[in-house]
């Protein structure tokens, strides 16, 4: 179905592979949204100007041109045919809002295809290589619900790139990693019937979305779910690795891990009260590592621009 626009090369052989277009920045949510562009923009200067700047090769997702029913054909596989109407339909009216904090803009609708296109592109390129990768996209996806966006996300992007590689790929098993401070309970939603796919999640609690209590384990106990205090730092977060999260991932050995890359549970986000620093991110990868080279991680919250950006090279620089 899909043609591999990313084919690794020999010259690009030993460079982290990160997958972006400026065309991410025509999701307009509006200068005082939380989720705007300046976001990939800081990233992206960053890694432009940071010391492992000649050790990253950059790579345009796939045109939605060459490929769109396909990319629709994958978004199917969570969203309803009528909620991607209904969506393609308030874009052509120019944009609005999906929720109370979740705004469409005319493009929004095409730059959440090519995000979903990047990330599916990101599958074919870890798997291929048989090394990480990052994908830099937004709209983000992880709070997407089959019928709605919400929480900033219009597609799930990590649920669809991992229900794709299961159903399109045929792996075995997939999990996702979910370190954003805010539960993915969209991600949770796509995969809670779904044994190939195991789904974690450490998030702030009580907190937005409300979801994500430990006894919400999956139809197959493929879920766990790991609500961390306000206040907690890398004290409380290693131990939760350690103990709970590692051990769950080997156990269920996945043939791909997905990294919903979160990074506002920095100290420094304006969101939420959780007390990382961006070296801790690098830990956490050092950790995911271990259990296999093949993860594919992807962007989803973080809202200040310099911890942000800090923590995708704490990341990146483990891969390296």
């Amino acid at each position: 179905m899909f043609s591999n626009t990313f084919s690794i090369s020999s010259k690009s052989n030993n460079k982290f592979p990160i997958i972006y277009s400026d065309s991410f920045l025509n999701h307009d949510t509006g200068l005082y949204h939380p989720e705007k562009a300046g976001r990939l923009i800081a990233i992206v200067e960053t890694l432009k100007n940071s010391p492992i700047a000649s050790q990253l090769v950059w790579q345009e997702p796939t045109a939605i041109a060459e490929r769109k029913q396909d990319i629709l054909q994958e978004v199917r596989r969570f969203h309803t045919s009528e909620y991607i109407q209904a969506l393609q339909a308030l874009a052509d009216r120019g944009g609005g809002f999906i929720d109370g904090d979740t705004i469409a803009s005319a493009q929004t609708y095409d730059v959440a295809l090519l995000a979903v296109s990047a990330w599916l592109d990101g599958v074919d390129i870890v798997l291929e290589s048989g090394r990480p990768a990052f994908v830099l996209a937004r709209p983000p996806g992880h709070h997407a619900r089959a019928h709605s966006g919400m929480g900033f996300c219009i597609f799930g992007n990590a649920a669809i790139a991992a229900m794709s590689a299961c159903d399109r790929l045929n792996l075995d098993r997939v999990a996702i990693l979910d370190w954003d401070v805010h539960h993915g309970n969209g991600t949770q939603e796509a995969v809670w019937n779904r044994p190939d796919i195991a789904y974690v999640s450490t998030h702030q609690a009580p907190f937005y979305p409300m979801t994500g209590r430990q006894d919400e384990t999956g139809a197959h106990s493929n879920i766990l779910n790991i609500p961390m205090r306000s206040g907690s730092a890398i004290a409380e977060y290693l131990p939760v690795f350690e103990n709970q999260i590692m051990p769950f991932l080997r156990n269920f050995n996945p043939d791909l891990l997905i990294v919903s890359a979160g990074f506002d549970a920095n100290a420094d986000d304006p969101l939420a009260s959780i007390l990382l620093k961006p070296e801790d991110f690098g830990v956490f990868t050092k950790l995911c590592l271990e259990l296999t080279p093949k993860i594919l991680f992807g962007l989803e919250g973080g809202y200040d621009f310099d911890s942000l950006s800090r923590s995708v090279i704490a990341v990146i620089e483990q891969c390296l």
